[in-house]
């Protein structure tokens, strides 16, 4: 493997990261049985304080960052959230908050419009209450959903609605679609569960048949093609059924970056399932300095350390060897090429994990250990009976 310098260049030749996912905080009244974060979440006690998120975003703004993604957990979890909004809009940083939109008070929300909050994702696990509150892990949450939706349409601020399909509601796109017109939501989000954390855990209750996969791709051209110029909709499709991989988070250490909870800096979401690498920390080093020079950083970046078929395929530029994180999961080598490109030897492996697990019957894991109710339960697995007919 060449050298970071040999692979990557100078600074110039990396060019600065577009976007920062900060995730304020692990702490989260949903347990989805998809989440991405890791199985073990940072305590509020690990978490970094005000002062040093004002400090990391001012770093991103000199670096050349221009918009901050205000996640979690649940970002509204921090008293201080409005403290942190004011100073990303100081900094001239276009602020985006992801939010579950429970236990958000109307006068909270109207606060953090105030501070400057230029934009809210709303996420929704399903478009109707019994399916969104069982996938959830917490009763009411829909009906508060609702009402948050409400609320920020009243205070005008830009909505995105966001929604991770799956065997359950990977059926329902239509209804999501309907949705996010009915909310005044200008984008939809429309993502496929990605198998790191929970959803690895609980990749035989979430996998979709490659039929359910087909009709919702018809679902959604459908709909862009007739609602072009009144909502966007963006679909992230599943990788295990794919024939090459997608350019995870556009190619390692590219486009943008991740601080956790308690500060690590990683680049991408998932990154902290590659437990050999020694990712660095905000504490101990700026992001200018994490972003040129950290070792991690470089690890993946570009394209001199590919292996084949990667290292002479056309399309190594294009999707920059797909997901590390993926790779390590399925072959057990981070370094390998992604299982979803139809070029690895790994690749009919995992289409029949996919096929295997989509058959699959059980009930979700959630954080804390318990499974979905089983009156719940039946009911679901009815609704995923039907749509995988």
């Amino acid at each position: 493997m060449s050298s970071p310098q040999e692979a990557h260049g100078s600074e110039r030749a990396i060019g600065p990261p577009l976007g920062l996912l900060a995730e304020l905080t692990h702490r989260c009244p949903l347990r989805c049985p998809y989440c991405s974060n890791p199985l073990e979440l940072d305590r509020k006690s690990s978490e970094l304080s005000t002062e040093t998120w004002k400090r990391v975003l001012s770093e991103a703004a000199d670096l050349g960052v221009l918009q901050v993604h205000l996640s979690g957990g649940e970002p509204t979890a921090r008293p201080d959230l409005e403290e942190i909004v004011r100073h990303c809009r100081a900094a001239g940083l276009y602020s985006n908050l992801i939010t579950a939109g429970v236990n958000l008070p109307n006068d909270r929300l109207a606060g953090l419009a105030e501070a400057g909050l230029d934009h809210v994702q709303l996420s929704v696990q399903a478009p109707d209450p019994e399916t969104n509150d069982a996938v959830s892990g917490l009763a009411g949450s829909f009906e508060q959903k609702m009402a948050t939706a409400a609320a920020m349409r009243t205070l005008g601020l830009p909505i995105t609605l966001n929604t991770v399909v799956h065997r359950r509601t990977i059926g329902d796109i239509e209804r999501m679609i309907q949705m996010a017109l009915d909310i005044g939501a200008r984008r939809l989000e429309i993502a496929h569960a990605q198998y790191y954390g929970w959803a690895l855990k609980n990749r035989r209750s979430l996998m979709p048949s490659r039929a359910q996969v087909e009709a919702a791709a018809m679902v959604v051209e459908k709909a862009r093609a007739e609602l072009k110029g009144r909502l966007v909709i963006d679909s992230v499709v599943p990788d295990y059924y794919a024939r090459y991989p997608k350019p995870c988070m556009g190619g390692w250490a590219r486009q943008s970056l991740n601080v956790t909870p308690s500060g690590k800096v990683l680049p991408c979401h998932a990154a902290e399932t590659l437990t050999d690498i020694d990712f660095p920390s905000v504490r101990e080093a700026s992001l200018r300095n994490i972003w040129f020079d950290a070792p991690a950083f470089n690890l993946f970046r570009g394209t001199g350390w590919m292996p084949e078929p990667c290292r002479s395929c056309e399309r190594r530029e294009l999707d920059w060897g797909g997901c590390r994180c993926q790779a390590l999961a399925i072959t057990g080598d981070a370094a390998a090429a992604d299982p979803a490109c139809s070029k690895s030897d790994w690749h009919e492996r995992m289409v029949t994990i996919a096929e295997t697990d989509a058959r699959a019957r059980e009930d979700y894991i959630y954080r804390g250990g318990r499974s979905i109710p089983r009156n719940v339960a039946r009911k679901a697995w009815h609704r995923s009976d039907i749509t995988n007919s």
